[in-house]
C-alpha cells in the first residue's frame, strides 16, 4: 500500500506546522490544498485583479507538482472558489496560461466569502503524476 508523504516546495511558504499540509501525495496521486494569492511575506497580490490572483495560484501549483515529479498536464481536476462569478472570464484566461489541449476536470463554485475580502479566487488541485500528456 502507497504511504502518505507530505512534498515540499522551496518556491512556497508553508503554513504554520499543525494547521495543514500544502501538497501530500499518495503513490501517484497529488493533492493540493486551496490556494489564495498571497506572497511569502503576506502580502495580497494581483488586487482587484482575479485573472492575476488565479495565474499567481497557478504558479503555486505547478511548484508543488514539480517537486512532487509532475507537471501542470498531470492536473485531473481543479476546483475554483470565486467570490464573484463576473471574475469567471479573467479566471477562465488565466487556466488557459498553465493548461492546454485535455483540460482538468473543473468546478467552479460561487462563495459569499474567503478567509480574506481581498482575496477573489482560492484554486485546489488533484494530479496524477506521470498520467498528463509531455
Amino acid at each position: 500500500m502507497a504511504k502518505i508523504e507530505r512534498v515540499l516546495s522551496e518556491h512556497v511558504k508553508e503554513p504554520d506546522p499543525g494547521l495543514w499540509s500544502n501538497c501530500m501525495r499518495c503513490g501517484d496521486q497529488v493533492f493540493i490544498s486551496g490556494f489564495v494569492p498571497l506572497s511569502d511575506t503576506g502580502e495580497v497580490l494581483g488586487i482587484n485583479d482575479s485573472g492575476e490572483q488565479a495565474r499567481v495560484i497557478f504558479r503555486k501549483i505547478r511548484h508543488y507538482l514539480e517537486a512532487a515529479g509532475g507537471k501542470m498536464s498531470d492536473v485531473v481536476r481543479v476546483r475554483i472558489y470565486v467570490t464573484d462569478m463576473r471574475h469567471r472570464p479573467a479566471i477562465l484566461e488565466a487556466r488557459r496560461d498553465f493548461f492546454s489541449g485535455d483540460f482538468p476536470c473543473s468546478t467552479l463554485v460561487g462563495v459569499s466569502t474567503l478567509v480574506d475580502p481581498a482575496y477573489l479566487v482560492e484554486i485546489d488541485a488533484d494530479a496524477i503524476i506521470g498520467a498528463g500528456a509531455d
